[in-house]
């Protein structure tokens, strides 16, 4: 326990030291890029130091020079540096506004362009999407997670409708993505820091535009299955291949 709360700390101050400096360097005109590079390198940096080691499953399954959404599930605090750190590339957070009044943090946050999700007031949760389409036609690509909260036993919960209908406005693809293994690294409501390995899957895109609002469900269902599919498989048998997985797939 006392490894955790020195790690904290040490993350804790970190995370205020870049946070500080990526407010500075908004001063600069069209800053909003470096700021995401940064916030890559500070996840990165976390990762390293709490000895978190991650394996990427499916990299080459992102469309390169163009924008898709991706949705992953939802284990512990940790996806956000695992997302960060091992996604590469140019892409904006749909992130629930309590993050955003962390002091230094929410206001860096802001700088790197993040964007920020009232889930309790729906007329401004639609214009955070507004906000996220505009995003997306300036050629940045989203991530979300769709369950809208944590899962405390591993399960994936039910999803957020709202992120389906930016994906069905804009017309770009989802790439689902699965993580394995974050809970056990830290817990929902603990700061118990446990060193451990971590798969990030990422599957093929999921073209959206044969989808409307009226059947987005049947999109939906889509999407959390392919998620469930891959953190179930790759949980249980990591070492195959996704080839062999898509062979044996019922879906």
């Amino acid at each position: 326990m006392i490894r955790s709360m020195l790690l904290v700390t040490l993350g804790v101050a970190i995370t205020g030291f870049i946070s500080f400096w990526c407010i500075i360097i908004s001063i600069i005109p069209n800053s909003e890029n470096r700021i995401h590079k940064i916030a890559q390198l500070w996840a990165k940096i976390l990762l390293l130091i709490s000895n978190t080691k991650v394996e990427v499953i499916g990299k080459e399954n992102i469309l390169r020079g163009k924008p898709q959404i991706f949705m992953a599930n939802h284990q512990s605090d940790f996806d956000i540096l695992i997302v960060l750190g091992h996604i590469p590339g140019q892409f904006r957070w749909l992130a629930k506004k309590e993050l955003f009044s962390i002091p230094v943090f929410g206001a860096a946050m802001k700088t790197a362009g993040y964007i920020e999700i009232d889930r309790q007031n729906h007329e401004k949760a639609m214009r955070s999407l507004d906000e996220a389409a505009l995003r997306i036609r300036e050629g940045k690509s989203v991530v979300s997670f769709p369950e809208g909260t944590r899962s405390r036993d591993g399960e994936i919960k039910s999803f957020k409708q709202g992120i389906f209908h930016l994906a069905i406005k804009s017309g770009v693809p989802i790439i689902p993505v699965s993580i394995i293994g974050s809970g056990k690294i830290m817990p929902k409501r603990s700061l118990k820091v446990t060193p451990g390995r971590v798969k990030l899957i990422i599957d093929k895109p999921i073209d959206v535009k044969k989808y409307n609002i009226e059947n987005r469900h049947e999109l939906i269902d889509q999407v959390r299955k392919v998620i469930i599919k891959n953190y179930d498989y790759w949980r249980e048998a990591g070492t195959s291949s996704i080839k062999d997985m898509e062979e044996n797939s019922s879906y």
